[in-house]
């Protein structure tokens, strides 16, 4: 399995090869971005849990292209804002879990601000 750093390289490469950074600002890349993430949601609007559980057998390829293109967008607007997203991704789950302690919260969904 690639780093996300090896995925990273991966997409700006192919970004340089096609001279596509001219047109990739940040507000680009975020309008990108939930364009994808609502491509993404589509295969699951009007479904119930059992029509998403049928329909994952034969759609989970076209799903898996939906994510892999919304991990694009994540990772190149992290690389083009310089956001070392795995430091990111580790303080931020560090922050959940001060936020969330399992023994206060398990099996519970409220907002942390209901568990002081």
């Amino acid at each position: 399995m690639k780093t996300l750093s090896e995925l990273t390289s991966l997409i700006t490469a192919f970004r340089d090869e096609r001279d596509w950074k001219q047109y990739h600002t940040v507000k680009d890349m975020l309008i990108s971005l939930m364009i994808e993430a609502s491509e993404l949601a589509e295969h699951f609007q009007w479904k119930n849990e059992d029509q998403i559980r049928e329909y994952l057998e034969s759609n989970r390829e076209n799903i898996s292209h939906e994510l892999a293109d919304v991990l694009y967008w994540v990772l190149l607007i992290a690389n083009d804002l310089d956001i070392d997203l795995e430091n990111a991704f580790l303080d931020k789950m560090e922050i959940n879990r001060n936020k969330y302690p399992a023994d206060k919260v398990r099996g519970k969904s409220a907002k942390y601000t209901e568990y002081s």
